[in-house]
């Protein structure tokens, strides 16, 4: 990453020359609260809690019709997700859930928590946790139970 940053300052890209600094200082500071080096999952997982916090301005500047920093966030989403691991597609993750309801033996949607727990550990990093767990309880509400 800060090869990258240091290629951002040379080719004058201010936008992502920022955005890799802000994520490297989440990086940094997970470190010091720890007080250790961070494993590469562990980097990985501070990244896409950065992407989802863009995430989350994106809507809420939505709403307040600022379409201009909503631009910017998802552009920083953008440089962010090339430091992520290869995100699932819709169909990959209805795939999952479906192996996932069979798997464990849902019923119905009283059985989210025990869905969720099954796929989260196969798609941590992978996959945006709020589609997936609408893509659950869409799978769980045709259930019968």
């Amino acid at each position: 990453m800060q090869s990258d940053i240091t290629a951002a300052m040379r080719s004058g890209e201010v936008l992502r020359r920022d955005t890799l600094r802000m994520a490297e200082s989440a990086i940094y500071n997970a470190e010091k609260r720890d007080r250790r080096e961070l494993s590469d999952d562990e980097v990985a997982a501070v990244i896409a809690r950065e992407v989802k916090t863009r995430r989350e301005s994106v809507e809420a500047f939505r709403k307040g019709d600022r379409e201009d920093l909503a631009a910017k966030e998802e552009a920083e989403i953008t440089i962010l997700a090339a430091y992520l691991p290869e995100q699932l597609t819709e169909a990959e993750m209805a795939a999952l859930v479906a192996e996932a309801v069979a798997t464990t033996g849902a019923a119905g949607p009283r059985d989210m928590g025990k869905v969720m727990g099954w796929l989260s550990p196969r798609t941590k990093g992978r996959a945006d946790g709020r589609l997936l767990s609408q893509l659950v309880g869409q799978a769980l509400a045709k259930l019968p139970g």
